[in-house]
């Protein structure tokens, strides 16, 4: 019997941007199966909520699949070494943007091997096009109402359109 890859896709994704799905794309053609793992964050304020956020993934990561791989879409909370084992990962796929990501994804990696030293960590290089728009600077242009660059559709206001998705209020820290 033939094991299948699994792989994980880890992140908060608010909001999910073209970096985030620029690694999604490039990761099923690694495994058989891809869980892009949505995380709650208690120490994050997110401009969306977790349902929103699943929503939003599943709509824009079902087409990347290619016929590649299955992708699923889900919650956790736990450790993501946890969790990984929960879904069965053999790997955990994660992006680097810049030099800079790279210490802490470093650290990360050494706390996340002496939790489990079977499950490898695969670092993929954002797409240079793609870098220098983090999530932060997204929840920023959103807020300035730049809105247009989020993920592959744009996102409207209500007044704008009535059509999916639409841009939240801003939730004050």
């Amino acid at each position: 019997m033939v094991m299948k890859r699994v792989g994980l896709y880890p992140g908060t994704f608010d909001p999910i941007t073209l970096g985030h799905l620029d690694i999604i794309k490039r990761a099923v053609k690694l495994v058989d199966h891809l869980v892009i793992g949505v995380a709650t964050n208690p120490s994050k304020s997110p401009m969306f909520t977790l349902p929103e956020r699943m929503e939003m993934m599943r709509h824009e990561a079902a087409p990347l699949a290619e016929g590649r791989a299955t992708i699923a879409v889900e919650t956790f909370e736990s450790l993501l070494m946890q969790f990984a084992e929960k879904v069965g990962a053999s790997v955990i796929i994660r992006g680097l943007r810049a030099v800079s990501d790279f210490e802490y994804e470093f650290q990360m990696v050494a706390m996340n091997q002496r939790l489990n030293s079977e499950i490898e960590t695969v670092f993929l290089m954002a797409d240079p096009r793609q870098g220098h728009c983090d999530a932060g600077r997204q929840r920023f242009a959103i807020h300035q109402s730049l809105y247009r660059r989020i993920a592959g559709c744009p996102l409207r206001r209500k007044e704008e359109s009535p059509e999916w998705p639409v841009i939240p209020k801003i939730r004050s820290s």
